[in-house]
């Protein structure tokens, strides 16, 4: 669009704008739908919606990402050579050229440290083989490659009728043939699979020794391409990596042995390398002047998908104070972004939870933390940081017996930091999920992405707004969502948090204190009605209800307790 030179500034918006409007209309008048004919409006705004989504799950350097397709290519071989032995007196020696070097295989090691896919590049390709040399020498193999992913990944090969797959090797080279006329491909053919010695291409080809070698190789690719197949129809790649591998070292190992680390699992396998020119050495042939090339390496597509591994999800619609809660039972360590309007968590955030064998957990001992939103603690921060307040502030460690003495059987005293490892007893992770919305199980805005970090939760625990107007609203909306993405997922929840009890009765009103305990009561009995979790026997089980303030840190002592006994009897079973 040409730019309206000589014009003020407050008439260019305008311009613009009378220009999209005869662009419409010229659209209207040809027949011609702003919407592309390939798209129904539907697909149209879905396609707008995850467009959005995605913009706004970036946004603060957020770079948290669930699900990844990545092409997976195994290091090539290293070409054989075709070489014949010189030195003194010996003008026409034997053949030795040497055999290429192995490619690479490409493996894929669930670890810990990280917590998404934004570090798997959708590209992989493993390191080639080196080229066999004069004199013998082989070439070197390729270094096997170690994808790391996190733990709870989900891997999944495409099938072969998947748009989204790409060629493989073999696909690949009849689409660069296409085109070509048979003596064409022939040729390019041979070029991809033989080495020749210098000035002996042509005559090589007519020799009854290459054409035994070129219909042995055709039919060993013949072979490996028949068992591909069979591999993938058979047993296509499916890894749940839900736990780190450990290598045990063997207790009768001799001393001085390197230990090897764990490599994973092998996804893509490299190239064989080629042969030398001493390969094809007949009683016909005692001078072979050709050599084979390197194999490809095994081109897959993968499919990545992310599934968090935590022991406690929590589930709650958006503005619940999932993320203020995370924070109050971590002590401030769960780096989850808290504010006053809804969807600030776009990305799950895990948090640990450490307690001691009386209870204690270290979230509770680091003093009377009020957890406001983030852009508040920042600017308090601030403030005092120009103020030099914090010149001889103490660090998380480092905090005042006053303030952190919590004393256990009366002679080791809790403190927060590095000194709770002396008594810590038990630990578990909590997921603080994106919040839900109603037809979140529909894939509406990030559905899905926030539904399948819940699905690997040892238990489930409901997070509502006690302070909204019908919380027990909220809990059938949050059920209905978790059973329509996946039947039976709801029975895994085991508890009901009532947030935001201090904006109830906060002044000490007798007639507001008695309102709010009226609205808990009728919370608790529409849990004890209506939200009955079925498991093995056949009354089932109801969710504890406990009313908290996670800006405060209260009454979070029963509900460590009560996660901790979920997580244990979840992993008996």
């Amino acid at each position: 669009m040409p730019r309206s030179f000589g014009l003020p500034a407050i008439l260019q918006p305008i311009v613009r704008s009378s220009r999209l409007a005869t662009v419409a209309a010229t659209r209207g008048f040809l027949g011609q739908s702003d919407t592309p004919s390939r798209q129904s409006d539907a697909d149209f705004e879905a396609a707008r919606r995850r467009r959005k989504t995605e913009w706004k799950r970036k946004q603060g350097g957020q770079s948290f990402l669930d699900n990844v397709i990545i092409n997976v290519r195994g290091g090539n071989g290293g070409n054989g050579c075709a070489a014949f032995h010189r030195e003194k007196f010996k003008p026409y020696g034997p053949p030795s050229g040497g055999n290429g070097g192995r490619g690479g295989d490409v493996y894929i090691l669930p670890t810990p440290h990280l917590t998404t896919l934004s570090s798997v590049p959708t590209r992989i390709r493993g390191e080639a083989g080196g080229h066999g040399q004069g004199t013998w020498q082989n070439g070197k193999s390729g270094s096997p490659l170690i994808i790391k992913v996190p733990l709870g990944t989900v891997v999944r090969e495409l099938k072969r009728d998947d748009a989204r797959r790409a060629k493989d090797e073999w696909e690949a080279e009849e689409e660069s043939l296409e085109g070509l006329t048979p003596s064409e491909k022939r040729d390019r053919m041979r070029e991809n699979r033989w080495v020749h010695y210098p000035r002996f291409g042509e005559a090589n080809i007519q020799r009854d020794s290459f054409k035994e070698a070129e219909a042995v190789l055709y039919k060993q690719e013949r072979e490996r391409r028949l068992a591909r197949r069979r591999r993938i129809l058979e047993r296509p790649i499916f890894l749940d990596l839900d736990r780190e591998e450990h290598v045990e070292r063997a207790v009768d190992a001799p001393l001085g042995i390197k230990q090897h680390e764990p490599t994973g699992h092998l996804i893509a396998s490299g190239g064989l390398g080629g042969l030398g020119n001493p390969h094809f050495t007949s009683a016909v042939n005692r001078s072979p002047k050709f050599a084979s090339r390197g194999q490809e390496g095994e081109r897959i597509t993968l499919s990545l998908e992310l599934k968090l591994l935590a022991d406690v999800g929590l589930v709650g619609m958006p503005n619940a104070g999932k993320s203020t809660l995370l924070r109050a039972l971590t002590g401030g360590r769960a780096k989850s972004e808290v504010a006053g309007y809804a969807f600030t968590t776009l990305n799950p955030v895990v948090g640990v939870v450490r307690v001691a064998e009386d209870g204690t957990f270290e979230g509770g001992i680091t003093g009377n933390l009020v957890h406001d939103e983030t852009r508040i603690e920042n600017q308090q921060l601030q403030e005092k940081m120009e103020n030099g307040e914090l010149v001889d502030a103490l660090t998380r460690n480092q905090v005042p017996e006053s303030e952190a003495e919590a004393t256990l059987d009366g002679n080791v005293v809790a403190r927060p930091g590095h000194q709770f490892d002396l008594i810590e007893n038990f630990r578990f992770t909590i997921a603080d999920n994106p919040g839900l919305i109603s037809r979140a199980s529909e894939n509406v805005g990030l559905g899905h992405s926030f539904l399948r970090s819940m699905e690997r939760s040892l238990a489930l625990v409901y997070v509502v707004d006690l302070s909204g107007p019908a919380p027990w609203k909220e809990l059938e909306v949050l059920r209905e969502e978790l059973e329509k993405y996946q039947p039976g997922m709801s029975s895994k929840a085991r508890m009901v948090i009532a947030n935001k009890a201090d904006l109830l009765a906060g002044d000490g009103d007798p007639l507001a204190v008695q309102k709010a305990k009226e609205k808990l009561k009728t919370l608790e009995e529409y849990v004890r009605t209506q939200m009955i979790v079925k498991d093995n026997s056949d009354f089932g089980f109801t969710l504890d209800v406990v009313p908290t303030s996670a800006k405060f840190s209260q009454n979070l002592f029963k509900v460590v307790g009560l996660m901790r006994t979920y997580v244990e009897q979840a992993r008996e079973r």
